[in-house]
């Protein structure tokens, strides 16, 4: 039966040889593993080698954050072992030898892909940490210290710190006084940090932005982000790994990556924003590549990967303040259009991207309501009174529209218009208009009977159904929900030849109504725009019955009111 012999080689150091004299055996960061190898590059347990009945020695990966490499191509599952084969774990290579012949270690041949590593000093390691990012959280508060200094009362200092950290990030108030914090604390412990930047995904779509970046000597302008790499930033974001590299150009997880290249970055350390739920940012760093090769191994990583978790709840907490910043000026800016309901409705609907509500189609009806003789009235009155008149004539003909669900397209000089059945669809959008117009009438009747106006006023009340386009319309300066189609030109023209106190609907509007009886046919009327005279639906004279309307669960009584 072959014996197992690994001749183990870490960088600087002589080779060893080690005897496997058991059918498994375990390599990993742990103390209890067969293997014991305490780098910031191996995973608690990395992998195992096992003998089969056969006597036949195999290797395979337990799943870590770095793989398992056999002369130079990772393991992807378990995989025979051979006279000279070459492991690699981390920076730390292991020679297989079936014999009682101890082999000569030979270095493993590049990784397939693998770009030839560029020249350096002597002396510089070159490897790159991946770790996953809550692996580190607690290794921080061990990591670094003696056998002699790993008391609980070591660990209870150095917990302490993070939590004077803690506060002081907690009474942060903006994204640049979290960021202040940050760095004071970052260059303070990390003496060999060159530059910071803090990455962001503000708006929840998975794509980085710079928030805020620093350098604490006269080096390039650190507001252009040309010296971050992205490539990096990405691998730590999306997979919740903290990275230390101190060669990423010859590191394989970033071959073909431009942005690494071309900006010649080196010593790098990133690490996620993260919380039990998501990962919201990444802290990152240059620093200098050869008092980054220093003797405290990971314990810059694992430090730095925990003051990025200590700040990710302080980014969160700003994401929700914003969030909610946007969410209440969306909210002002609709309670122009819409009733308090349907506001709240399109927020909880999520209709709102970028705070825009997209064009599209929808089944509405239009109402315009238009003050008659307002031109002749103005020229009797100083402009502060027709201003007063306009604001209490809107204010009250405006709560008939919202109180039907309606939403307000714009005044136009002393004209109301206003639609139903968007941006929330509604099957009885005529009802509702209708039941708007006509309420309108009888509560102006009411106003003139109190002498509310420095005169009587009169209006005209014009409805057409049909398709038309609503949504945000405009341009980057400025944008308006409305509607645009026939529809709303054949509202206009109904308005236009609506004679004083009178409501006209369109044929498609009565046909739509859910009681007719308010209304009578009118003949055909060509309109200006439309090739062919369309039927016209006026009010019934002397008493107008205001028609039982059905709204969902809530039923519309009857009124009457009286034309003369």
């Amino acid at each position: 039966m072959p014996e197992l012999k690994l001749h183990l080689q870490i960088e600087d150091l002589d080779p060893k040889a080690i005897a496997i004299a058991t059918p498994l055996f375990v390599v990993g960061r742990l103390e209890q593993c067969d293997l014991c190898l305490p780098l910031s590059d191996v995973s608690r347990q990395h992998c195992r080698i096992y003998q089969n009945s056969q006597a036949q020695w195999f290797i395979e990966d337990l799943g870590s954050t770095n793989g398992t490499f056999v002369n130079a191509m990772e393991l992807k599952t378990a995989q025979l072992l051979m006279q000279g084969d070459v492991i690699e774990i981390g920076s730390t290579q292991l020679s297989v030898s079936l014999t009682d012949e101890v082999p000569v270690v030979q270095p493993a041949p590049p990784r397939v892909h693998q770009p030839q590593p560029k020249p350096k000093p002597s002396g510089l390691r070159k490897h790159t940490i991946l770790q996953d990012a809550e692996d580190l959280k607690q290794q921080w508060l061990e990591t670094g210290l003696s056998k002699a200094e790993q008391t609980p009362e070591r660990r209870i200092a150095r917990l302490e710190y993070l939590v004077e950290i803690s506060k002081n990030l907690s009474s942060a108030e903006s994204i640049e006084d979290i960021f202040g914090k940050v760095q004071a604390i970052l260059f303070k412990e990390i003496d060999h940090m060159q530059r910071l930047a803090l990455l962001v995904d503000v708006e929840g779509d998975r794509k980085l932005q710079v928030i805020n970046s620093v350098t604490p000597f006269n080096g390039p302008d650190p507001q252009t982000d040309a010296w971050i790499s992205r490539s990096i930033c990405s691998q730590a974001f999306n997979k919740k790994i903290a990275i230390k590299t101190l060669d990423a150009q010859t590191d394989k997880r970033f071959e073909g990556k431009q942005s690494i290249v071309f900006r010649e970055i080196e010593g790098v350390l990133a690490a996620p924003l993260w919380d039990t739920n998501q990962v919201v940012g990444v802290l990152y760093a240059d620093v200098s590549v050869k008092a980054a090769d220093s003797a405290e191994g990971g314990e810059d990583l694992s430090f730095f990967s925990t003051i990025a978790n200590l700040v990710a709840y302080s980014v969160q907490r700003w994401l929700l303040h914003r969030r909610l910043q946007g969410q209440e000026r969306i909210r002002q800016q609709l309670e122009r259009y819409h009733s308090p309901a349907v506001v709240q409705q399109l927020i909880n609907a999520g209709e709102l991207a970028a705070g825009r509500i997209k064009p599209k189609e929808a089944d509405i009806s239009v109402i315009f309501v238009d003050l008659v003789g307002f031109s002749n009235m103005s020229e009797r009155m100083t402009p502060q009174q027709v201003a007063h008149l306009l604001d209490r004539f809107f204010d009250e003909m405006l709560g008939f529209v919202f109180a039907q669900g309606g939403t307000l397209d714009k005044f136009i000089g002393d004209c109301i218009m206003a639609f139903f059945g968007a941006p929330e669809p509604q099957t009885n959008h005529a009802d509702r208009a209708v039941r708007a117009g006509l309420s309108m009438l009888k509560h102006l009747e009411k106003l003139n009977m109190m002498n509310t106006f420095p005169e009587p006023l009169q209006i005209h009340v014009a409805i057409s159904s049909g398709t038309a386009v609503v949504g945000d319309v405009g341009s980057s300066q400025r944008v308006d929900y409305t509607v645009l189609g026939q529809t709303v030109n054949l509202a206009a023209r109904l308005e236009g030849i609506c004679p004083a106190n009178e409501c006209l609907i369109s044929e498609a509007t009565y046909q739509q109504l859910s009681n007719k009886d308010a209304f009578i046919h009118s003949g055909e009327q060509s309109l200006k725009g439309f090739v062919q005279p369309l039927p016209i639906y006026r009010m019934r004279h002397r008493q107008t019955t205001v028609p039982h309307l059905t709204l969902g669960d809530n039923t519309l009584g009857m009124t009457t009111q009286h034309q003369s």
